[in-house]
């Protein structure tokens, strides 16, 4: 998977007291081995090894959240097909 600047994703119940109790996190940046992210409900910033981040996506921690952009293009490609 890949993870893009400006992504949004949701932080799990179980893991919200290590991102200050926030329910979302926006991506900034990916760098080579980490990624820079800002917290919802403006608590705050921070970044992570690009592999525990791909670890807590896998485990379900992380649950991407489509954009409306990315909504309705999926929607029109759908249609187009139709």
């Amino acid at each position: 998977m890949t993870i893009l600047a400006g992504s949004k994703y949701e932080i799990s119940k179980n893991i919200q007291p290590n991102f200050n109790s926030a329910e979302y996190l926006t991506v900034l940046r990916q760098g080579d081995s980490s990624v820079q992210f800002t917290l919802g409900e403006g608590k705050g910033h921070g970044s992570m090894p690009l592999d525990h981040m791909k670890l807590l996506l896998k485990k379900n921690e992380l649950r991407y959240i489509p954009t409306k952009q990315t909504f309705l293009k999926e929607e029109n490609g759908k249609a187009q097909i139709s």
